[in-house]
């Protein structure tokens, strides 16, 4: 069943251009100096038959919840989304978003000086002005009330959400939200769902927030398990008015 994106205006995009490219499960929200679509839909078709093509060769890379290791000859986005999950102790495919919407994004910005590439709450972002990114956590009372203020020095930057109560991604535990930052998007996807399967209850968050901090290449934090919030690392957070 589909479910509203309400979080897909969540990022400002303050004189960029907006458009959506949607080939199969891949549907992204993407913001540039001008509408990219046709370079866009290329890089997606790309990225998504390198990893089909390796999952007709390997089945299990699809399926499993453990880490995978794959082959030196294994596509370079399949090798990336194998380190990340492996770094983070998650299957391969809990990558898949953000490793998607960073292979977009590199790719765009041959053209575009500025990249805003949202895949399903998965953001991989190469701005030279400062954004702000809302963080919407269900029915949490933090809801879209505060975000991330994202300097343009800082970028690019990949930040990945995982929620076990919002949306459809897969999630053993039951945060509101669970934000992480890294320049690497696909490292970021993973611990994003990796730390969002620890969540269960509010006493939960500190384990939450000490196992991303163990994470070489995790730059920041935010977890959100309803009134409750985690924050660590290079994180700016800012009241939504």
């Amino acid at each position: 069943m589909y479910q509203p994106r309400v979080y897909r205006h969540s990022v400002s995009s303050v004189g960029l251009v907006t458009f959506n490219v949607s080939v199969k499960e891949t549907d992204l929200f993407i913001s540039s100096t001008r509408d990219f679509g046709k370079e866009a839909r290329r890089l997606v078709m790309e990225s998504r038959n390198s990893i089909e093509d390796y999952i007709k060769k390997i089945p299990i890379f699809l399926r499993t919840l453990k880490p995978l290791e794959v082959g030196a000859d294994a596509p370079f986005i399949v090798r990336n989304m194998a380190k990340a999950t492996t770094d983070a102790g998650v299957g391969p495919m809990a990558a898949v978003a953000g490793v998607i919407a960073e292979y977009v994004g590199k790719g765009l910005a041959r053209f575009s000086e500025t990249v805003i590439v949202e895949n399903g709450g998965d953001i991989y972002i190469k701005s030279v002005a400062d954004r702000i990114v809302g963080i919407y956590s269900g029915h949490s009372p933090l809801s879209g009330k505060i975000g991330l203020k994202i300097e343009g020095n800082q970028t690019p930057l990949g930040i990945c959400t995982s929620s076990g109560t919002v949306g459809h991604s897969l999630s053993f535990g039951t945060a509101d939200a669970v934000v992480v930052l890294s320049p690497r998007a696909a490292l970021a996807d993973a611990v994003a769902t990796a730390v969002g399967n620890l969540i269960h209850n509010t006493d939960d968050v500190e384990e939450g927030v000490s196992f991303a901090r163990s994470i070489e290449g995790i730059i920041g934090v935010v977890i959100i398990k309803e009134d409750k919030l985690g924050v660590w690392g290079s994180v700016n957070i800012c009241h939504l008015t």
